[in-house]
């Protein structure tokens, strides 16, 4: 067997129903590439060496859990990447989909990365804390809506599918989890320039109770200011507004 190390977030799935649905869902945007971040014990990797013809790799930190898997599961020889997911180059030269249930320790930090490589991925279903699952999902106007609301729905259509109870896993994490589902915008929005952008956005969310004129001031002239769309609040503008405001900035 393997020990779980609370230094590296680890909390197994053991709910088969959960695994399994889990897997359904990601097979409904087909793939011939798949990347199983974080495999731990194999509770979703059994399901997806099964998935007939696609090229599948998993990428695993914990050298004890990687020995296990090599022994539990003798057909994932030869797929397994010894390393960090976040350190990683990409597993593939061609799009590719993403999956796994992810150490909540790292959450954000695993989506940023996904971002970094958002012209390769084609889709992402993963499981998160719920709160972070909901920051991801959340539209304008909502008091979870915020940093990583924005940049990732710049890119990608988000869909909150389903949660997961505390029972499903070993030992149970303190706070319920959700599964959601990253995929290409279908309208892809024009941004100017990527850095002034995550700027912007990570600026007006650092001081969100403040108006967007008085969180961002230094990054735009007094004249630009000026326009009522600046006696917001960060939380109020939608993906698309921030986008706009690029190419005001100084």
């Amino acid at each position: 067997m393997y020990t779980l190390k609370k230094s590296l977030g680890q909390h197994f799935l053991r709910d088969e129903n959960i695994c399994r649905k889990i897997v359904s869902a990601l097979q409904e945007h087909p793939f011939t590439r798949l990347l199983e971040v974080g495999p731990g014990g194999g509770a979703l990797t059994k399901y997806l060496l099964g998935i007939p013809g696609i090229e599948f790799r998993a990428v695993e930190l914990d050298e004890e859990k990687i020995n296990y898997l090599l022994h539990t599961f003798p057909p994932i020889e030869g797929k397994l990447i010894h390393q960090s997911f976040l350190d990683m180059e990409q597993p593939y030269a061609d799009r590719f989909t993403v999956v796994g249930n992810f150490p909540y320790n790292i959450s954000t930090q695993i989506l940023f990365k996904i971002l970094e490589w958002k012209e390769q991925v084609e889709c992402m279903l993963g499981m998160f804390q719920k709160e972070v699952a909901q920051r991801v999902a959340a539209r304008e106007g909502s008091k979870t809506y915020g940093v990583l609301s924005v940049l990732v729905q710049a890119f990608f259509e988000v869909e909150y599918l389903f949660d997961v109870n505390e029972q499903c896993f070993q030992p149970p994490p303190k706070v319920k989890s959700g599964v959601i589902r990253l995929t290409p915008r279908k309208g892809a929005l024009e941004i100017a320039d990527e850095k002034k952008f995550f700027l912007l956005v990570k600026t007006a969310f650092n001081q969100r109770r403040k108006t967007l004129r008085n969180a961002v001031k230094n990054l735009f002239d007094a004249a630009i200011l000026a326009d009522d769309l600046f006696s917001k609040r960060a939380e109020q503008l939608t993906v698309e507004q921030f986008a706009a405001l690029i190419c005001k900035m100084k």
